[in-house]
């Protein structure tokens, strides 16, 4: 039978473009925190995550979620994720480019800019999948973590900072690289860990024997995990491996992979200890502050994802709206639609700019700029992906509503950060420890803010209005979602009032600072340059 009709006026395929180094905001971000030499190192990989095999290795390993594999054919317990071979291609990437653990190990070498190398690259490539983001952040923070056992991080650490990538279950020291995972959480609650009830006893061999369960446990099919368990002295911290150093297999009984909104591709389970084996991590009764060393590190990649999931987003909306005719023009050059992606824009920029900021202070050791900057940026940029995906999916109309725009698995995918390690109350209340414990963290976040003062008034009268917050003491907890969102915001208006082109700087001090906005994107002022902010914005082939 001869065609009804000829196809017109479709978008061609997505592909063949660079998000590294054409990404404008993010490769001027790798350059101003790093150098040069830098931004040229991430070229493969910034190549391979705009082609087309790399969407077809995401798109593979959404389709086909990992299966559960309790027993083997004659009966045996053997506790097994299996994976579709994209999987394992998108992981083995991250890996050998060194987007886990290696940048510790790097830093160690000399490599002054191994953590903004890291974010920069991790911030392209999860664009292309984000499920596989979780174990690779994972491992990257399970090494800091480690340091507080340093016999475990010698025998450990050379794996968790490789770049290898070897699946399966088998001895750790015989591995090229080794992925990571957390179980923190527990049925009873949730984000108050110190209410677990897992219990770990002394085997007198230096060992522990862990009984309980993990409501959540990140990425099962891992090498080895950090835990909580609960010992007379409280709430501890233990390294559990799936192999003991003797070869056999750990107790670790996975009961179901979880049925999550977000990401298809990555694995969560449900676990149960029953004489598990673990080894003391830090002090006894210290294990939420030990593990805070490796949730610290996980923010970090929480405000990085959640800026790559906005930038995925923006990139098919842009690559649509300059393809697309209605109306008699191509959507980009009509007005009203310029307007709603100068603003996808201007949100993608100041995400970025404050992610790879959070990474050079993890490269500078500013470790008080961190604890509350990344708190209060975690807040923020998660908190506002889910819109920034919405408003972006509209921009494809009908067309994004369906899986094989791959719009809905950033829609699906777009909440995750926000929940995970502490939803936005528990981030905005840690906003309010973070500046109660001390003055570091304040004078460190305010020196930074500082560094853009008098270069606009609407961001001026920003930090007067949240001086006033920070000033008035009564019923904090109240406001903490106040003081951490216009904290966040803050810190976006100095980076970009300092390193940003004029026009951006100026649409979101007026927008989101000045209050010349509506309450959804795509009211910027009238006055904005609209057309610079797509251009700008928009990454051409290569």
């Amino acid at each position: 039978m001869g065609a009804t009709h000829e196809v017109t006026n479709q978008v061609p395929p997505l592909a063949g473009y660079d998000p590294v180094a054409g990404d404008a905001a993010l490769a001027e971000a790798c350059v101003r925190h790093a150098d040069e030499a830098t931004l040229a190192s991430l070229a493969d990989l910034g190549r391979l995550a705009g082609s087309e095999q790399a969407r077809e290795w995401g798109r593979l390993a959404d389709e086909n979620r990992p299966v559960l594999r309790t027993h083997d054919r004659y009966g045996h317990r053997v506790d097994e994720v299996e994976f579709h071979p994209a999987w394992h291609e998108l992981m083995r990437t991250a890996f050998a480019h060194g987007l886990a653990g290696a940048p510790w190990a790097a830093a160690e070498a000399g490599n002054r800019h191994a953590h903004v190398r890291r974010a920069v690259g991790y911030l392209a490539w999860t664009q292309v999948e984000a499920g596989h983001g979780c174990p690779v952040t994972m491992t990257y923070a399970a090494v800091p973590a480690l340091r507080a056992a340093p016999e475990l991080a010698a025998r450990y650490g050379p794996g968790l900072t490789g770049t290898g990538y070897a699946f399966g279950l088998t001895d750790p020291a015989a591995k090229p690289g080794l992925v990571a995972g957390m179980g923190m959480t527990e049925k009873q609650g949730g984000s108050d860990v110190r209410s677990n009830t897992t219990r770990a006893v002394a085997a007198g061999d230096g060992t522990y024997a862990l009984t309980g369960h993990k409501w959540f446990t990140s990425a099962p099919m891992s090498d080895l995990f950090l835990v909580l368990a609960r010992l007379d002295e409280g709430v501890s911290c233990f390294l559990v491996p799936r192999v003991l150093p003797d070869g056999s297999r750990n107790v670790f009984r996975l009961q179901r992979l979880k049925d999550k909104l977000g990401d298809r591709a990555n694995a969560s389970s449900e676990v149960e200890f029953d004489g598990t084996t673990g080894w003391l991590v830090g002090d006894p009764g210290r294990g939420v502050p030990t593990i805070l060393e490796m949730v610290n590190a996980t923010r970090l990649d929480c405000v990085i994802g959640s800026a790559a999931t906005v930038r995925a987003a923006l990139t098919q909306a842009l690559h649509h709206a300059r393809h697309r005719r209605a109306f008699g023009a191509l959507l980009a050059d009509q007005p009203l639609m310029q307007n709603v992606l100068a603003d996808l824009a201007v949100e993608s920029e100041a995400a970025t700019a404050l992610a790879v900021r959070l990474a050079a202070a993890v490269d500078g050791g500013e470790t008080a700029f961190l604890r509350l900057a990344g708190a209060a940026a975690k807040f923020l940029v998660c908190k506002r992906t889910p819109a920034v995906v919405g408003e972006a999916m509209e921009v494809l109309g009908g067309n994004g509503y369906v899986e094989d725009s791959g719009l809905p698995r950033l829609y699906r995918q777009a909440p995750l950060n926000s929940i995970w390690e502490g939803s936005g109350n528990v981030i905005a209340l840690d906003v309010l420890r973070a500046l109660g414990r001390s003055g570091e963290a304040l004078a460190a976040v305010t020196a930074e803010l500082e560094l853009a003062r008098g270069a606009d008034p609407r961001y001026d009268d920003a930090l007067k209005r949240l001086a006033a917050e920070l000033g008035d003491p009564g019923a904090l907890p109240l406001r903490a979602r106040r003081i951490a969102g216009l904290l966040a915001l803050c810190l976006q208006g100095s980076l970009l009032l300092r390193h940003g082109p004029t026009e951006v700087a100026h649409a979101f001090c007026a927008s989101r600072l000045g209050g010349d906005w509506g309450s959804v994107l795509g009211t910027l002022p009238h006055d904005t340059p609209v057309g610079a902010l797509v251009e700008r914005s928009t990454i051409a082939p290569v």
